[in-house]
C-alpha cells in the first residue's frame, strides 16, 4: 500500500469504527469500537513513519466530499509527528473506555462519535489547505463538546461546561478563520502551499494582525492563559478517556497551529512575535501550576496542570522563534526539539494521568482528593502507574518529562544570548518562571499522590474500592511504559522529530541533534545520558535497601503505619486533606489565588461560649474568571435584557423602526454623495 492508501484505509477505518458503535448492542459497542480504532491507528502511524523517515509530504485532493473547494490533504514531517502523538494517546484511552463504558460512554451517540472524534483529529494535522482545515476542526471540536455533555442529564455542572467550552472553543474558531481568510486573500488561494508562497510578500502590518489573530485562536484551543477557563470546567465533567484525549492530544493540536501559521505560512517572523508567545507561555505555565498545586479534584488538578505544560511548550516554541529572528539557527533548532519533545511527553504522561482518575473514579466513586486516601493498598497496579505517571509530571529521572524539562531549560539557558536585551531580560524571567513552575508541580502532584492514594480512606467509598477491569489496567500501563522508555532512551523518538524541525527551519545545518543512547547537541556544548542516570539510580537505591538491611539486623526495626508519626491509634482524620496540605501555598500567593474561606461555627444549646463543632469551607476560584468572563457575561446579559424591550411585538413600532433606518441612510447617502 502506498502512503495515500494507508491515510484513506485510516480514515475509513475510523468511520467503520463509529458505525459500529452505534449499531452493536450496548455491551459490545465500546470493544467493536476500540478494535477499529486501533487500525486507524496503526494505518495513520504507518503513514507518518514513512514521511518522516523519507522527510518527503504525501499530498491527496479530492473533489468529490467537499463542494466548491475540495479536499485537500497533505501529509509533511511535522504533521507525521503530530499524527503519531494523537495515535499514541487514542490508542490506549479507546482500550481503557471499553472498561469505562458504563461511566456515559456505552450509549449509541457517545461509542459513534468517540472513534470519530479521534479520526478528527488524526487527520486536522494532515489538512493542506484553509477549507479542509476548518472543516476537520470544527467537527473535532463538535465532536469533543458532544463528549463532554454525554452526562449532562441532571447535570447542571456538564451543562456549565459545554457552555463555557461551546462559547470559547467556538470564539476561538472565528478568530482562526479570520486569519486564515486575511492570508488567503493577500495570497489568491486558500491551499497552504499558495499561502506559503506569496506570505514574504504581504506587509509587516497584515502579517502580525494574522499572526495574533491565529495566536489568540489556538491558544484558546491549546488552554493558553486567559483562555484557559474552559479546561478546569470541561476536563472534570467528560469522561476519563475523553479527557485523556482532549488534554494529550487535542490541546496539542493548538499549538501545532500555532506552528502551522507561524512558522509555515507566514514563514517565522520578527522576535517580537515569539517574545509574545515566550510570556504568554511563562504566563500560563505559572498560572496553571499555582492552581493546579490549589486544587481538590483530582481531575480539576490535572485540567490545570495542562496549562502548566502547554506553557511550557510554548516558552520553548518562543524562544525557538525568537532565536531563528535573531538569525541563530542551530539554537532556534534546538529549542523547538525541545518543544515537540515536551509535547510528546506530555500526551504519554498526562494520557496516564487522566486515564488513571478514570480508573479511580471508577474504583472510589469520587475524584475528590478528600474523599479519597489508602487506595495504593486497594489499587496496587492502578496506584502504581498513576505515581509513576506523577513522578513523569514531576520532571524526575529517569522518566521522560524529565528530559523534555532539560532540553526546555538548556533552551532558555543559551537563548539568554539572543541579540536584544528586551529579549535577554524576557528568557531570563522566563528561567525563573520555569523554576517556580517546576517547585509548583511537585507540590500538586505530592499532593494529589499522597492524599489520593497513602494512608488511610477518607470515605466509605474509598474503603470499598477494588482493582480496576485489565482493559482500564493496559490502556494506563502502555502510556506508563511510554513515560519509561522515553526517559531512559529519549533517542528513540529524536529522528522524528529532528526531522520534523528539519522541515520548519530552512538551512539548518546538517548536524545530528542525537547519538547514540545519549542526547547530544552540535554547537551546543551540553549533553545528557540519560541510561546512566537510570543505572545511578538503580544502584543508589539497591545501596540504601542494603544498608537498611544491614541496620534492621543489628536492632529490631518498630513497625508502624505510614503517616502515624509513631502514634499507636491512627485515624482518617488525623491526616493532612488537600486543602490543608496546598495551605501554605494558598498563603503566600493569596493576593493572585484569593481564596474563599468559610468558618461554621455550631454552639451547644446551653450556652453561646463554647464551641460544640467547626465546619471550614474553602474554595479557590478562577480569578481571571471572576475578573474577565464573568464582568463581560453580564454586560451581555444587561445589553441582551435592554433589546428584549425594542421587540414589543407591537408592528407599529417595527414600522418605525423601520422608517427611522430608512431616514439615517438617505441621510448618509445625502452626505456622502
Amino acid at each position: 500500500m502506498t502512503t495515500g492508501e494507508f491515510i484513506a484505509a485510516g480514515a475509513l477505518a475510523g468511520v467503520a469504527a463509529a458505525a459500529l458503535g452505534a449499531s452493536l448492542p450496548r455491551h459490545f459497542r465500546a470493544a467493536g469500537a476500540a478494535v477499529l480504532i486501533w487500525v486507524a491507528c496503526a494505518f495513520e502511524t504507518l503513514a507518518a513513519i514513512e514521511v518522516l523517515a523519507t522527510g518527503h509530504p504525501v499530498a491527496f485532493h479530492s473533489s468529490a466530499l467537499l463542494p466548491l473547494t475540495g479536499v485537500e490533504i497533505v501529509l509533511t514531517p511535522l504533521g507525521a509527528l503530530f499524527v503519531l502523538l494523537v495515535a499514541l494517546v487514542s490508542a490506549p484511552a479507546s482500550l481503557h473506555a471499553v472498561g469505562y463504558a458504563r461511566h456515559g460512554l456505552d450509549t449509541r451517540t457517545a461509542a459513534s462519535a468517540f472513534p470519530l472524534f479521534v479520526t478528527s483529529m488524526l487527520l486536522v494535522p494532515q489538512a493542506g489547505s484553509v477549507a479542509t482545515f476548518m472543516v476537520l476542526w470544527e467537527l473535532m471540536a463538535l465532536l469533543s463538546l458532544l463528549l463532554v455533555l454525554v452526562d449532562q442529564a441532571g447535570n447542571e455542572a456538564a451543562r456549565s461546561a459545554g457552555a463555557w467550552y461551546a462559547a470559547l472553543t467556538h470564539a476561538g474558531a472565528a478568530t482562526i478563520l479570520a486569519a486564515f481568510i486575511l492570508l488567503a486573500a493577500g495570497s489568491h488561494g486558500q491551499s497552504f502551499a499558495a499561502i506559503a508562497h506569496h506570505a514574504p510578500l504581504l506587509g509587516p502590518v497584515f502579517r502580525g494582525t494574522a499572526f495574533v489573530a491565529a495566536l489568540v485562536g489556538f491558544g484558546s484551543k491549546a488552554g493558553v492563559v486567559p483562555f484557559h477557563v474552559w479546561l478546569p470546567k470541561a476536563h472534570p465533567e467528560a469522561p476519563a478517556p475523553v479527557s485523556a484525549l482532549m488534554s494529550g492530544a487535542m490541546v496539542a493540536l493548538g499549538v501545532y497551529g500555532i506552528i502551522l501559521t507561524g512558522d509555515i505560512l507566514l514563514g517565522g517572523g520578527p522576535g517580537w512575535w515569539w517574545l509574545l508567545v515566550l510570556v504568554l507561555g511563562a504566563i500560563s505555565a505559572l498560572y496553571g501550576s499555582l492552581h493546579a498545586a490549589s486544587s481538590t479534584d483530582l481531575k480539576r488538578l490535572l485540567a490545570y496542570s495542562t496549562t502548566d505544560n502547554i506553557g511550557l511548550a510554548l516558552m520553548a516554541l518562543g524562544i525557538s522563534g525568537y532565536l531563528a529572528a535573531t538569525h541563530h539557527n542551530l539554537l532556534a533548532a534546538f529549542s523547538m526539539v525541545a518543544a515537540l519533545v515536551l509535547l510528546v511527553n506530555h500526551a504519554a504522561f498526562k494520557g496516564a494521568l487522566f486515564l488513571s482518575a478514570g480508573s479511580v473514579q471508577h474504583a472510589a466513586g469520587s475524584r475528590d482528593l478528600d474523599q479519597l486516601g489508602g487506595l495504593l493498598r486497594r489499587m496496587p497496579q492502578s496506584g502504581a502507574m498513576f505515581l509513576i505517571a506523577a513522578a513523569a509530571i514531576s520532571a524526575l529521572p529517569p522518566l521522560n518529562g524529565f528530559v523534555g524539562e532539560w532540553l526546555l531549560f538548556q533552551s532558555l539557558l543559551h537563548g539568554a544570548s539572543g541579540g536584544s536585551t528586551g529579549g535577554d531580560v524576557a528568557v531570563t524571567l522566563a528561567v525563573s518562571a520555569m523554576a517556580l513552575t517546576a517547585g509548583l508541580t511537585v507540590v500538586a502532584f505530592v499532593k494529589a499522590a499522597g492524599i489520593g492514594f497513602l494512608g488511610r480512606p477518607r470515605s466509605q467509598s474509598a474503603g470499598r474500592a477494588v482493582e480496576v477491569p485489565w482493559s482500564m489496567r493496559i490502556g494506563v500501563g502502555l502510556l506508563v511504559a511510554v513515560c519509561v522508555v522515553l526517559g531512559i532512551l529519549p533517542g528513540v523518538m529524536l529522528p522524528a522529530v529532528e526531522r520534523a524541525t528539519r522541515s520548519l527551519l530552512h538551512g539548518l545545518p546538517a548536524a545530528q541533534l542525537s547519538s547514540g543512547v545519549d542526547l547530544r547537541l552540535a554547537g551546543v556544548r551540553v549533553a545528557l545520558a540519560p541510561l546512566e542516570v537510570a543505572g545511578g539510580l538503580v544502584v543508589a537505591s539497591l545501596a540504601v535497601m542494603g544498608l537498611r538491611r544491614s541496620v534492621a539486623r543489628r536492632s529490631a526495626p518498630r513497625s508502624t503505619e505510614a503517616w502515624a508519626c509513631g502514634r499507636e491509634l491512627q485515624t482518617a482524620r488525623m491526616q493532612y486533606t488537600a486543602a490543608s496540605f496546598a495551605e501554605p501555598v494558598q498563603r503566600v500567593f493569596d493576593d493572585i489565588l484569593r481564596p474563599v474561606h468559610d468558618l461554621d461555627l455550631s454552639h451547644p444549646a446551653e450556652s453561646r461560649y463554647y464551641i460544640e463543632s467547626a465546619t471550614y469551607h474553602g474554595v479557590v476560584g478562577d480569578v481571571i474568571e471572576r475578573g474577565l468572563y464573568v464582568p463581560v457575561i453580564r454586560a451581555f446579559r444587561k445589553w441582551g435584557q435592554i433589546a428584549r424591550g425594542l421587540q414589543p411585538g407591537s408592528v407599529h413600532r417595527y414600522l418605525g423602526y423601520g422608517f427611522g433606518a430608512l431616514v439615517i441612510l438617505l441621510v448618509a447617502l445625502a452626505v456622502l454623495a
